[in-house]
């Protein structure tokens, strides 16, 4: 594997009475895996009360892990968000679809940094959901209600859909997460005429394979890429920080819907990763959110890919 990172220029901002802006630069990070090319691309960030993360977790010991990252006390978290694009052949291949513009004000630009690629919506062949979370699914449409990705095929774990699509939902989901039901079968039944559903093990598209991790949602998909001996994994949320969920990964995340069964896939997973030494990507680690996991005593560090 290859790892570039280059600054790229993003479109110009007009002004009142016809004056330009300079374009923006926006940085990107890219890694060649075989045959394919992965870029990075931030969607901006989120801000999280910081009980939306570490839940019933006594103060006193979330700090004393969070000290060393600067982020002991901090009453708001700031996750990056790194959506995964992939291109091998003839497939242009986008992991999520961000925020969109009704989520956060810090979130949603995922359309400048393809811009800045100099890629196009229609040129992505595939959409492919890890889960249906705003942040991941949110930006799926455009201004008018339809699909943004128009030439795009959208693929989403069955379990996952079944959740999201079920009537019943808004009213026996959390009273916090309303919004997110509501938002998420919205979207959903936009796409649902063409949307391609898969089970674990599915290989989605060529040379990636759904991986079931549920528990931040009931259907919540990882994927293995594939591309001649080489091979990575897109994570999604199943591991969505790097501090608490490396250090800690049997506490329960408040933002896990199933917090026990998140722990148990998080800690199964990083034994994975770390004993194979696989790199992967996360959406909410450290831009541009790409490493490894080391073990460390009876735990884990997250290692960023240099």
């Amino acid at each position: 594997m290859k790892i570039t990172r280059r600054t790229l220029m993003s479109g110009t901002i007009a002004l009142a009475g016809g004056a330009m802006l300079p374009r923006i630069s926006w940085a990107n990070t890219t890694l060649t895996v075989g045959s394919g090319t992965l870029d990075m691309l931030s969607d901006g960030h989120l801000m999280l009360p910081r009980s939306f993360v570490l839940g019933d977790i006594p103060e006193a010991e979330a700090n004393a892990v969070l000290e060393p990252f600067g982020l002991a006390g901090a009453d708001t978290l700031l996750p990056d968000c790194n959506l995964t694009l992939w291109r091998e052949s003839d497939r242009t291949v986008l992991f999520d679809a961000g925020s969109g513009p009704d989520f956060m004000p810090t979130a949603g630009h995922l359309m400048a940094a393809m811009d800045a690629l100099e890629i196009t919506p229609e040129d992505v062949t595939d959409v492919v959901f890890t889960h249906g979370h705003p942040d991941h699914l949110w930006g799926v449409l455009d201004d008018f209600d339809e699909p943004l990705f128009a030439n795009a095929t959208h693929h989403m774990g069955q379990i996952e859909w079944d959740y999201w699509t079920d009537p019943s939902l808004p009213d026996t989901i959390a009273a916090e997460r309303l919004t997110f039901a509501v938002g998420a079968a919205r979207r959903l039944d936009v796409l649902a005429a063409d949307i391609n559903l898969f089970a674990d093990g599915t290989e989605v598209v060529p040379g990636v394979t759904a991986r079931a991790t549920y528990g931040h949602t009931p259907g919540h998909m990882s994927f293995e890429i594939s591309a001649g001996d080489e091979t990575l994994m897109v994570l999604g949320d199943c591991i969505a920080n790097h501090h608490i969920a490396f250090v800690r990964p049997d506490w329960p995340n408040g933002s896990d819907q199933d917090t026990a069964q998140g722990a148990e896939t998080r800690a199964a997973l990083l034994s994975q990763l770390a004993d194979s030494g696989t790199v992967f990507v996360g959406f909410h680690l450290p831009t541009p959110g790409i490493g490894r996991a080391v073990r460390n005593a009876d735990a884990f560090r997250y290692e960023p890919l240099t």
